[in-house]
């Protein structure tokens, strides 16, 4: 039901993660992120605590394989769960319990990480890793959403698409891009939308923010 990646851009430390989801308001449950710590995906049969969880033990120093393994360590319910960590530097890890539905698949590439269910086919995260490191000078979240364009040109999930999200953080304790469509048809779509009319703003509520004098 879930097709996501989370991402790092090496020029500028940013974290994000770009989510598409047959299910309602998957950015809310499955997306996590923290500024110069780390990014967290938890989807399949979504348990949100993982997320919090996640990010935790990367502020805490965690590598993201290390994440990974304490989130899945005693966890009676991990076969349900599939889940994606990026840390700080960059590292990955992935984890699909025997119980995730469908087709699916995750992949570990340069400092990004792509995992699906109920795909149309396994080959899908490849193709989303593909298109994130095609343009590195591009804002990550451009990045990321392209990634996520990519795999639903190659298939996608096998139900509908019907919520979106786009996630980013930086150096401030708020993430810079947080954009969401929580029920539509053409989800993915309007998150693009939304994008390209944000992306030329980002500095402007920055400064508004944080040096208001100076506008």
């Amino acid at each position: 039901m879930t097709l996501s990646i989370a991402g790092r851009c090496g020029r500028t430390g940013m974290l994000g993660i770009a989510i598409a989801s047959s299910s309602i308001c998957v950015t809310s449950r499955c997306a996590w992120a923290k500024a110069r710590v780390g990014a967290v995906l938890t989807q399949n049969l979504t348990d949100p605590r993982l997320g919090l969880r996640g990010l935790d033990l990367l502020t805490n120093g965690f590598s993201a394989t290390e994440v990974i393994q304490e989130l899945v360590r005693d966890n009676k319910y991990a076969p349900y769960r599939q889940l994606a960590t990026i840390d700080r530097q960059g590292r990955t890890a992935c984890f699909s319990g025997e119980k995730t539905q469908g087709i699916y698949a995750c992949t570990e590439g340069e400092q990004c990480v792509t995992i699906g269910n109920l795909l149309a086919n396994p080959g899908i995260p490849r193709k989303m890793e593909a298109a994130f490191v095609e343009h590195s000078d591009r804002h990550l979240a451009h990045r990321l959403l392209q990634a996520l364009e990519r795999g639903l040109q190659a298939g996608g999930e096998t139900s509908p698409v019907n919520s979106a999200g786009l996630l980013v953080v930086h150096d401030q304790p708020w993430p810079i891009v947080d954009l969401r469509v929580d029920w539509h048809d053409t989800a993915v779509t309007i998150l693009k939308e939304q994008w390209e009319r944000y992306e030329t703003q980002i500095d402007t509520f920055l400064v508004r923010a944080l040096s208001p004098d100076k506008i």
